[in-house]
């Protein structure tokens, strides 16, 4: 088989050539990742939310932050809103799909929390009524989505949109974003740490 007909070697080109697209979006990485070093310092939260693929890129995002990424630092509050299987599932029981997120959203957030909604086709409906519960709240929502436009773009007070064909390439690259978020995070919160011991 040449490699191009093979389909393995087609999503290693798609990949690269969106993720040549996607460096232009290292100040929006940078920017959140320093905005998140504010306010996880000051006593705030991150709460994240996905379905499926996005829900372990979420999760993945709050693990780093609760953990470490690379190197050893205090921990920081960050909930992942899915992984309370009991809170979503009886959320969906009671109340519908819909209000899975947008429900924890209001008994978590607080104003000045940061929101982030992952979501490849950026139309889960669940998500958009994250996004408007999270604005009530007077949370920052951000929004890691696939391509533009989009409703959650639309909802959200900041989106990065992956400019990819498929799913997997979108998702592919929603890890390389929240890689790059949590580098801007620690290398910010070295920073202050630096500062206020200087």
């Amino acid at each position: 088989m040449s490699v191009e007909a093979n389909p393995l070697a087609a999503h290693c080109d798609e990949l690269s050539d969106a993720i040549a697209e996607f460096r232009r979006s290292v100040a929006v990485t940078q920017r959140w990742g320093e905005r998140l070093a504010t306010v996880l310092r000051g006593g705030g939260r991150l709460l994240a939310a996905g379905n499926g693929g996005s829900a372990a890129q979420a999760q993945h995002l709050t693990a780093e932050l609760v953990g470490r990424y690379r190197a050893d630092r205090p921990p920081f509050s960050a909930l992942a809103l899915h992984a309370d299987t009991s809170s979503t599932t009886a959320i969906a029981n009671d109340y519908g799909v819909d209000e899975v997120f947008a429900r924890q959203v209001r008994a978590h957030g607080r104003p000045g929390d940061v929101l982030m909604l992952l979501s490849t086709s950026g139309a889960s409906a669940n998500l958009l009524s994250a996004a408007d519960a999270g604005r009530a709240a007077g949370c920052e929502v951000w929004a890691l989505t696939g391509p533009a436009p989009n409703p959650l773009l639309a909802g959200s007070d900041e989106a990065l949109c992956v400019a990819a064909g498929s799913t997997a390439t979108v998702q592919e690259l929603h890890l390389v974003a929240v890689h790059m978020v949590c580098e801007a995070f620690d290398a910010a919160v070295d920073g202050a740490d630096g500062r206020a011991h200087g």
